[in-house]
């Protein structure tokens, strides 16, 4: 019988997803391969309006990029018949990859945000089954100029804010982008982020910010994970301080944040972006209490030796008290904190380069359990 109590973990992959659930984020049931042999670069849980929807971006070798969803944690899934992203007619352009899947609030129902490659930004108002492509980004005149990072030509991060009027887009490369009316229009907002690969390493934009995420009880400030940097802005992005002080890299992709208490992030640091392991080749998370004041290394209970990297979505918080930390190698593992990072236990092992991490807590947990994977690590 679901409880409240229920988690719900997702993982996608470079060969598929795999779904788990769980009554102590300790013992996990998973189900999968879904979708095998496509690849699963984001992920998106809605628990909104008393169901569980679960969304991924599927990239088929074969079929192209579309977004698939389930509303019986993944027993079936549906896909539109003419695809959930579409560019329109006289756009010249297709999609090649789906890189963020982001519900909005519970006040706005329905209301899904969607990053892509090329370098745009969709929604939906039908719980992520149609997606619109936002012209006001697609045609900002610096769009010719953004490039592709090392991945890509990523719109990875969609940060909204409580009254939905404020969104935060962050892309490789091209940096932040601010709107203050809920889309329409859209301005750089870089000052303070560094772009040292550059001729100028102080532009207006073109900086490869990594990944960015809002801190849930501070309206304005944002914390971001940049190409070589750690970040913070209380001002709305209209200024950013580094907060990389007592870390042991300031390069990585992960940029996590509590979902109620002020102050607290998560990073997962890299040596460099010409080493992209980490540091001594020893696994660890980060995490600031203070709002980047200060950071504590917490490593319990994850290996002494890795030279895998954890990508910018490969990780994820739930909304549980404690708050559950989750993240994934690109070498197949997958760790889960039921304690804010504090102790970590490997849940799966051995699955293909994971992509995409998301864990929340559901009520409808009657997931079915594949027997043959019923324990990946």
């Amino acid at each position: 019988m679901a409880t409240p109590e229920t988690y719900l973990l997702a993982i996608g992959t470079k060969k598929g997803l795999w779904l788990a659930t769980s009554q102590d984020r300790r013992q996990w049931s998973f189900s999968g391969p879904h979708f095998l042999m496509s690849e699963i670069p984001s992920i998106g849980i809605d628990t909104r309006d008393g169901r569980t929807r679960i969304m991924v971006g599927v990239r088929s070798e074969h079929w192209g990029p579309t977004v698939a969803h389930s509303d019986d944690l993944g027993a079936t899934w549906t896909e539109p018949e003419q695809g959930a992203i579409k560019f329109p007619e006289g756009t010249d352009a297709a999609v090649e990859r789906i890189w963020q899947i982001h519900p909005d609030a519970e006040s706005r129902p329905g209301v899904v945000w969607a990053g892509a490659e090329p370098i745009s930004v969709w929604k939906s108002t039908d719980g992520g089954e149609h997606f619109e492509l936002n012209r006001g980004l697609w045609d900002h005149p610096h769009r010719s100029e953004w490039g592709a990072g090392y991945g890509g030509a990523a719109a990875h991060s969609i940060v909204v804010n409580p009254s939905g009027d404020n969104v935060h887009v962050a892309m490789s490369t091209g940096g932040v982008y601010r709107s203050l009316d809920g889309g329409t229009s859209w301005e750089p907002r870089n000052r303070g982020i560094s772009a040292y690969f550059m001729p100028d390493p102080n532009p207006e934009f073109g900086q490869c910010v990594h990944k960015i995420a809002a801190d849930a009880a501070v309206e304005g400030r944002l914390y971001a994970q940049n190409h070589h940097g750690v970040y913070r802005t209380d001002d709305n992005a209209e200024s950013w301080q580094s907060i990389a002080e007592g870390l042991p890299a300031d390069f990585g992709f992960v940029m996590l944040t509590h979902p109620r208490r002020a102050g607290t992030a998560w990073v997962v640091p890299l040596k460099a972006d010409g080493e992209r392991i980490p540091p001594e080749g020893k696994l660890a998370v980060h995490r600031t209490d203070d709002a980047g004041g200060t950071w504590k290394r917490l490593d319990a209970g994850l290996p002494q030796s890795e030279f895998n990297a954890v990508l910018r979505d490969a990780a994820a918080v739930d909304a549980a008290e404690p708050v559950g930390v989750y993240f994934g190698t690109r070498g197949g593992a997958v760790y889960a904190s039921a304690d804010e990072g504090e102790t970590f236990a490997e849940v799966a092992s051995h699955l293909p380069d994971v992509l995409c991490v998301r864990a929340a807590v559901v009520v409808d947990a009657a997931v079915v359990t594949d027997a043959a994977v019923a324990s990946p690590a």
